[in-house]
């Protein structure tokens, strides 16, 4: 199975909103510690390693371009 970054919501907005409003008057750590537990859940409903792999490289360059090795 190959990662489907399409969206597959009939609504994403509704999507997303459900998102925000779970974390809607929680503190920092709490926020993240929701963030942690969400991406466990789902990571266990895909239950295929490539493509989780796929996510997570997708995710992280989203956030944290790949630095190229410095050439001497």
């Amino acid at each position: 199975m190959r990662l489907d970054t399409s969206s597959r919501f009939s609504d994403p907005d509704a999507a997303y909103r459900l998102v925000v409003e779970a974390h809607r008057g929680l503190a920092d750590e709490e926020s993240r510690k929701l963030d942690a537990a969400l991406i466990l859940i789902l990571a266990n409903q895909i239950g295929d390693l490539t493509v989780l792999r796929e996510a997570l490289a997708l995710s992280r360059a989203a956030v944290a371009p790949v630095k190229e090795a410095a050439t001497s």
